[in-house]
């Protein structure tokens, strides 16, 4: 593959590595320089104080990378320090904006005015944000401060920190004329999502069918029960990435789930809509995980009917319907109590679907018989369709909920190819 252009990211907050708040910047920033043929070849996270900012700035424009990016200190405070920092480090004066002066001003008028505070309070803040270094080109802002794009040997494109206001400014910025020439040619790409099949065994795959060769570039990556396999290539290597990953597909079959960046849960929802069925989750140890992952989806109102935390033996007999005597025999812990689970919320809440999700997440609460991190679940359907899986999940208590949630719209998804499911119900 031909040259690439490369680029850090630089993301500041104390927050961030106290960890006090997650980083989502640099992630969100990657994923589109990738997209846009840039390689990231580092992401440095760095903490306020200003000798620690200086230091990590100029160290990264001296690593020769044709793009920096930059995420938060552009705030009206003091110890908003970044566009100083980047105008000393790059040697450039700072100068006013008149148009992001007025913008900002603009902006902080309105505030003033929904807050009932003088807005004479926020104009010292509203013009310090509107100081940019010689020569940058202004990107609006999403929120009150502005994002920039400084040119030069190393582009440094500086961008707010929340997360909603860096998205909106980081796209305004790549259309920017300033951007057009650093971007990269758009690669081709494949993904492969293949569930419930270890990392290392994909790697030996990729491995026995020759690797990246004659232009390709692979990432495998396993993340909650899936590895996600990404095949890059330019449209000259078009040949070498297809046959890489047809080869994949043939190799995995089934496991391969998708081939493109739609979650699990919004699969779900859109082939439940697809076939005119709802879906209703009476959960025990995941507590209303797999509800909340299917009600983020848009649309998701159009086929979830609804979900019941039944945690307490009790809630399982008396809200969904669970035999005691089930539970005397097999265990709260059991295939035979996720299948009442799921049988009785789709009865319950009058589902076409229904799933049932029992457990032990630990970290106490385990048995030589019943371990912590076993878990059991059950999908049922309409026409007698169902699927009930058992499973034993390492990790803590968030690991195992999140891995059981997650394998519950697996089965969801795998129950959804029974060809009776398309039959009027």
């Amino acid at each position: 593959m031909s040259r690439r252009p490369t680029a850090a990211i630089l993301v500041t907050g104390s927050e961030i590595l106290l960890g006090r708040t997650q980083d989502r910047n640099s992630g969100t920033l990657a994923r589109s320089l990738d997209a846009n043929g840039i390689r990231v070849e580092r992401i440095v996270a760095v903490d306020d104080r200003e000798e620690h900012l200086r230091a990590a700035l100029a160290d990264l424009v001296d690593g020769g990378y044709d793009l920096i990016i930059t995420s938060g200190g552009l705030g009206p405070t003091h110890d908003d320090r970044t566009v100083s920092i980047i105008a000393d480090v790059t040697g450039l004066a700072l100068q006013l904006d008149e148009g992001a002066l007025a913008e900002i001003t603009a902006i902080v008028t309105g505030y003033a005015a929904q807050r009932n505070v003088p807005v004479e309070q926020l104009l010292p803040g509203a013009r310090k944000q509107a100081m940019v270094p010689v020569g940058a080109h202004v990107i609006s802002p999403a929120g009150t401060a502005p994002g920039l794009i400084v040119p030069g040997a190393t582009t440094i494109v500086v961008l707010p920190g929340p997360p909603t206001e860096l998205a909106e400014v980081w796209h305004r910025a790549l259309e920017h004329a300033a951007m057009r020439d650093l971007l990269g040619a758009q690669l081709e790409r494949r993904v492969l999502r293949i569930w419930s099949t270890p990392e290392s065994t994909v790697a030996r795959v990729f491995d026995e069918l020759g690797g990246d060769q004659h232009g390709t570039e692979t990432s495998i990556c396993a993340t909650r029960l899936e590895v996600e396999v990404v095949i890059r290539f330019a449209p000259a290597a078009r040949a070498a990435g297809t046959a890489l990953a047809d080869g994949l597909l043939d190799a995995f079959g089934d496991a391969v789930y998708a081939e493109d960046d739609l979650p699990v849960e919004a699969r779900v929802v859109q082939g439940l809509e697809q076939r005119g069925l709802t879906v209703a989750c009476a959960e025990s140890c995941t507590a209303g995980m797999v509800a909340a992952r299917l009600a983020a989806v848009p649309g998701a109102s159009n086929v979830l009917r609804g979900g019941i935390v039944a945690y307490a033996n009790d809630v399982k007999i008396a809200q969904v319907g669970v035999p005691a005597a089930t539970i005397a025999e097999y265990g709260a812990v059991s295939a035979e109590v996720a299948l009442a689970l799921a049988e009785g919320v789709r009865e319950v809440l009058q589902s076409d679907l229904g799933i049932g999700v029992t457990g032990v997440a630990g970290p106490g609460g385990g048995s030589d018989q019943k371990p912590v991190g076993l878990v059991h679940v059950a999908v049922v359907g309409p026409h007698g369709t169902r699927q009930v899986l058992e499973r034993s999940f390492p990790g803590d208590r968030e690991a195992v909920r999140t891995n059981s949630a997650l394998t519950s719209l697996h089965l969801v998804r795998l129950l959804l190819q029974d060809e009776r499911l398309s039959l009027d119900v």
